[in-house]
């Protein structure tokens, strides 16, 4: 039974997810942490944010799949961040795993915005 937002299996990814995006990016150069470093930081923290608020209206369909729908773009944003940070050389062995589990994300959020009744 969902009693709150907290029960949502795509919260519960999605804010573990958002913390270590933000430990990761502790490590990039000075110069990324308030550039591309903190693009991503909010990004990430967006999906939680946005399935939370959401919930709030979860009795109003259309709005709650509103708020899914926007989580969605910031997970697909974080998708992009993480071919760049990737490409420009500031993470490598966490790539993979973060990849797989924002593609996981990612699903999770299209399966409950088709779903939501």
């Amino acid at each position: 039974m969902i009693k709150d937002y907290h029960d949502l299996e795509v919260y519960k990814r999605g804010y573990k997810l958002a913390l270590q995006i933000h430990k990761t990016t502790k490590g990039f150069p000075q110069h990324e942490l308030y550039e591309i470093g903190s693009q991503i930081r909010r990004a990430a923290v967006s999906i939680p944010l946005n399935i939370a608020e959401g919930y709030g209206r979860k009795n109003y369909v259309d709005d709650f799949k509103r708020f899914l729908i926007n989580a969605l773009g910031s997970c697909n944003e974080v998708a992009v961040l993480l071919d760049m940070i990737k490409d420009l050389g500031y993470i490598s062995d966490q790539y993979e795993g973060f990849k797989e589990e924002y593609d996981h994300l990612g699903r999770q959020l299209n399966k409950l915005i088709q779903t939501w009744k």
